[in-house]
This record gives structure tokens, C-alpha cells and sequence, in this order.
């Protein structure tokens, strides 16, 4: 078994397909965009509520918060976040930039790892320009329209990672406990069907989500006590009671976020039990190395947003929720590429030949 797992058999993938894939998607989230636009700001142009608020008016655009409570921090903050979201970028952009131009990298592994480069580089850019302009401008307005193509964006990208990291569990799985049969079970189109999987969940929980929150009324108070349209922000803001509109996200969010996470946890419960049954230390050492990298993206990505999403509405201060996204939203996505290039002995060697033709062309 020891010898099995030092010796994976990999799966040639074509990456050009895997961006196509992508590219597909890409203009699928638009075509759904173009509905959900229609849906949330039919919503927020909703009848007159009931009289005894009737002399309330439609919100017409939201204001952040944001960090104002920070004062003249704010400068400091807005260059760390900027070197941050360009680490990220940068990051993600190498890594999904060296699989592409290495061959030996086109492996199921490094397939799901280029989907998951794609979704950080969206799903940072779905929040942090906003942030930042927000940071060094009075203006922190945005429109309903504005506010819903944000959180439609944001869950997108959130839940497809999510999804997308339970796929890459399951690739580690089957790579350590049946190498023999890793070939056949994470052939192309299996892994295609995953990913697509992950992105088409995002789509329509993002869809759901979206067009739930924007079909409440907004009447009274219209400023956003964080820097992006996140959900349960926007839900304080919504005129009379929404507690049963808070536990069908809360639900949802419970579903689509511990689902994904169940199956990470039940993956790498069977790796573990595999790994230890061998009797070799060296087969040990190479089949935890090549989990290392995805178990603590999953604990990074997982660790914030669960305690963001998933504690009790009594324990929820905007000020601590602020922060902790903060960190799954730029921290997390500028770690990720830094993760999987310094522990990941494949990548470096990647890189170091990419950098070598670069510097060295013929």
C-alpha cells in the first residue's frame, strides 16, 4: 500500500477544457444575473406597507457602514487590505497560470486546485474594489441593484467553494484508499462533473438567497452595518418581523455549508483510518503530505465562515462579524495560494521551471 501511494497514477486532463468549463459557467452566472436583477429590484419596488406604516418610504439605495468607527485608520487599513487582495491575485493567477503551462500538472488534483484559484480570484473581487473605494471615499452608497448583484456574487463564489473543497476531499480520498482504482473512478468526466456540480449549487443557492432577501420590504433605515451586502446585515434592515425569513437562511446556509463540510470531515476520517493501517512511515509521511495543502485551506476557510454563519443570531456582534469576514474574504483567499505553492513540492517545482523559461527563453 506504501508503495501505491508514493506512485498515484495520474489522470491526463486537458485544461483547456476545464477553462472552457469555466468560461461556460461564467456566462450562465450572467444570463441567471440578469433574472435575479429583475427579481430583487421588482422586490424593493414592492406596494406601500400596511397603514400604520404607510408614511414610510422605499429604500432607493443602501449606505456601509463600513469601518467608520476606525477614523483616520482607515488609510492604514485600506493599504493592507490593497497588498492583500494584489497577494491574492497575483497568487491565484500564478498558480492557475503554472498548472496551465505544465503538463505534468494536468491531474485531477491540480484540476479541482485551478477551479478553486478561479473561485478565490472572483470571489475576492466580488468584495474588496467596493471595500477599498468605500475606505477612501465619502461616498459608501450603493444601489438595490448594486446591493443584489454583490450578495448574489458573494454566495455564488462562497457555496461553490464549499463545494468544491468537499470535491477535492473526495479526489484525496480515493488517491489514498484505493490508488489502484483512481484512474477509472477520477477520470475527466468525473472530475468535470464535480466541478460543475460545485459551481451549478453555487448558482442556484445564490439565486434562492438573493431573490429571498430582495423580496422583503425595505422602508426605514438603510444603512448596511458591515462593507459588502452580506445577508444577515441586510435582514436586521427589513421592515417588521423577519424572524422566520432569518431561519430559512439560517437553514439553508446550515445545509449547504455543513453538507460539503460532512463529507470533508467523513473523507478524511476513512485517510486517516487507511493511512494508519500502513505499515511503512515513509507511505505515511507521502500520503498525509499530499493532504496538508486542502486541510488547512479547509480549516482557514471553514474556521471563519462557520462561526460567521452558523452561531446563534443571540451571540451576533457587528463589529466581531466585520473582522471575521474581513479575514475569510482577503486573508483566507491571499493564505490559499501561498498553502498550496510552499507545502506542495509538484507546484514549486512547477513554478521553478516556469520561472526558469521566462528568464531563459530560446
Amino acid at each position: 500500500m506504501a508503495e501505491d501511494i508514493g506512485k498515484i497514477p495520474k489522470t491526463d486532463l486537458s485544461f483547456v477544457g476545464s477553462v472552457a468549463c469555466t468560461s461556460a459557467f461564467v456566462r450562465t452566472v450572467h444570463k441567471c444575473l440578469s433574472r435575479l436583477v429583475s427579481l430583487g429590484t421588482g422586490c424593493l419596488r414592492s406596494p406601500p406597507l400596511p397603514l400604520h406604516k404607510e408614511n414610510q418610504t422605499a429604500v432607493t439605495e443602501f449606505v456601509f457602514v463600513g469601518f467608520s468607527s476606525l477614523g483616520e485608520l482607515q488609510g492604514l487599513l485600506f493599504t493592507m487590505v490593497l497588498l492583500m487582495y494584489m497577494v491574492s491575485l497575483t497568487g491565484n493567477v500564478v498558480i492557475t497560470s503554472v498548472i496551465a503551462t505544465n503538463p505534468a500538472l494536468h491531474t485531477p488534483m491540480y484540476f479541482f486546485l485551478t477551479n478553486l484559484s478561479l473561485l478565490e480570484i472572483f470571489y475576492t473581487t466580488a468584495i474588496v474594489p467596493k471595500m477599498l473605494a468605500s475606505l477612501v471615499s465619502e461616498n459608501r452608497r450603493i444601489s438595490p441593484w448594486g446591493c443584489a448583484t454583490q450578495m448574489y456574487f458573494f454566495t455564488l463564489f462562497g457555496i461553490a467553494e464549499c463545494s468544491l473543497l468537499a470535491s477535492m476531499a473526495y479526489d484525496r480520498y480515493v488517491a489514498i484508499c484505493h490508488p489502484l482504482r483512481y484512474p477509472l473512478v477520477m477520470s475527466k468526466g468525473a472530475c468535470t462533473q464535480l466541478a460543475v456540480a460545485s459551481w451549478t449549487v453555487g448558482i442556484l443557492v445564490g439565486i434562492g438567497q438573493t431573490s429571498y432577501v430582495f423580496s422583503l420590504s425595505y422602508c426605514g433605515p438603510n444603512r448596511i452595518n458591515h462593507f459588502f451586502c452580506d445577508i444577515p446585515p441586510l435582514l436586521t434592515l427589513a421592515c417588521g418581523d423577519t424572524s422566520l425569513n432569518v431561519l430559512a437562511v439560517y437553514l439553508v446556509a446550515l445545509f449547504f455549508i455543513t453538507t460539503p463540510f460532512a463529507l470533508i470531515l467523513a473523507s478524511y476520517l476513512c485517510i486517516l483510518t487507511t493511512v494508519l493501517r500502513m505499515p511503512s512511515a515513509e507511505g505515511r509521511r507521502k500520503a498525509f503530505s499530499t493532504c496538508s495543502s486542502h486541510l488547512i485551506v479547509v480549516l482557514l476557510f471553514y474556521g471563519s465562515g462557520s462561526v460567521t454563519y452558523l452561531r446563534p443570531k443571540s451571540s451576533y456582534s457587528m463589529e466581531s462579524d466585520k473582522l471575521l469576514a474581513l479575514f475569510y474574504t482577503v486573508v483566507t483567499s491571499m493564505l490559499n495560494p501561498i498553502v498550496y505553492s510552499l507545502r506542495n513540492k509538484e507546484v514549486k517545482e512547477a513554478l521553478r521551471r516556469t520561472l526558469a523559461r521566462m528568464s531563459c527563453p530560446r
